[in-house]
């Protein structure tokens, strides 16, 4: 009994951090993907193009997840995942316009 306990809550942690890591990986992909394409100067601070690509590697991360065996239960983990991504997309893509740095 306490073997399946212990199995149950190892396989629950394994999932968070596989969740919190694939959303935290792609939001610094998703910054660098939109200094890639929009770029780093001061026009491109307010181009929608950047918000459109860290939406497309949410979209993309939910049927991942799926696939990956992990289902997301409901809103709150939907939210987590765009909250994650979106975070650190800002983080990134922010400290890349602020360096002007080009890629």
């Amino acid at each position: 009994m306490a073997t399946e306990k212990a199995s149950e809550r190892r396989a629950a942690h394994l999932r968070s951090i596989t969740v919190t890591s694939l959303a935290s990986i792609s939001g610094i992909v998703a910054g660098f993907a939109s200094a890639m394409i929009v770029g780093t100067s001061e026009t491109a601070a307010t181009d929608q193009m950047g918000l459109t690509i860290m939406l497309a590697f949410v979209v993309v991360q939910l049927p991942l997840l799926y696939l990956m065996g992990y289902e997301l239960d409901g809103i709150k983990d939907t939210l987590f995942v765009a909250f994650m991504t979106f975070s650190l997309w800002y983080i990134t893509w922010g400290i890349l316009l602020i360096n002007n740095v080009s890629l």
